[in-house]
């Protein structure tokens, strides 16, 4: 039996355009796919945005939802496209174009996790794979599409904070030489899923909340933003990477004693970008 494909936690009343989701924190591991990988508990872990569901579970009391997945990254990806099968690991699936993240494993249903450590010894059925789409995948981005069409519904448009989490080393060569490295990283695609004001509100709610931020580079976005961010139609999607070693031990995986001042602190960054998401004044922008 299927275990849920998604947690949607909703305001007692939406009083924002505003809409938040953690695709990559989920943890419900089948008892079937621990039986089919090759590795232990905490490596299978380790592609999972652990606790970003707890760290902006805020969000239903600034008037905004927030969806979370169920599924773990490591089982199937949700900020990927449905067609980006992997050949390497799925019998019956013809090579397509090249495509970077499915060759390096990292498809719907990935192949590795960090640190490019295999899942499997060997290919899974495309039966699989499709069960997992059918399951997981396809009700994830139907309660996504729904939210922020319910936000266009009742505002006139819609913004989408898209919330992961990164390795601390990911971050090893950003900046010049011997500068603090970024606390977060906003990606709008290099200002194709999201109009400017709307990014750079995102970026000074956390800079005033004490937050070093950077924008697209490591990451700029990937699925989620590329399909759902459409400026045009004010439709605004930012993805949001926060610094692991924040907030959690990425060894064990486990929070650490500053847990908890950063959810404080997330919880003014979620309450300022609900409020501006509150007016309507955002400009509508070119794609």
């Amino acid at each position: 039996m299927s275990q849920a494909p998604y947690q949607l936690f909703s305001p007692d009343v939406r009083t924002t355009s505003v809409s938040f989701a953690s695709p990559h924190s989920g943890r419900d591991y089948p008892a079937s796919f621990l039986a089919s990988t090759i590795l232990d508990q905490d490596q299978v872990r380790s592609s999972e945005d652990a606790f970003v569901d707890r760290l902006f579970d805020c969000a239903p009391r600034h008037g905004a939802p927030l969806l979370v997945a169920g599924a773990p990254r490591a089982f199937v990806d949700l900020n990927r496209a449905a067609e980006e099968l992997d050949p390497a690991l799925i019998d019956g699936v013809r090579r397509a174009s090249h495509n970077p993240r499915t060759a390096s494993g990292l498809g719907v249903i990935p192949r590795v996790v960090a640190n490019g450590r295999a899942i499997y010894r060997g290919k899974i059925p495309i039966s699989e794979a499709h069960r997992r789409l059918a399951e997981y995948w396809t009700p994830y981005h139907g309660a996504l599409q729904a939210m922020l069409e319910q936000s266009h519904a009742a505002f006139g448009e819609a913004i989408l904070i898209d919330c992961h989490s990164m390795p601390h080393e990911a971050l090893e060569h950003v900046g010049p030489a011997g500068s603090p490295r970024p606390d977060v990283v906003i990606g709008d695609r290099f200002g194709a899923s999201a109009s400017t004001a709307v990014v750079e509100r995102v970026a000074a709610a956390f800079t005033n909340a004490g937050f070093r931020v950077a924008r697209n580079m490591p990451f700029a976005g990937a699925y989620i933003t590329q399909h759902y961010g459409r400026p045009s139609r004010r439709q605004h999607a930012v993805q949001v990477e926060i610094d692991r070693s924040l907030y959690m031990d990425e060894a064990k995986i486990e929070p650490t004693a500053d847990f908890e001042a950063v959810r404080h602190a997330l919880d003014l960054v979620v309450e300022t970008i609900a409020d501006f998401g509150r007016a309507r004044d955002l400009p509508v922008a070119a794609e």
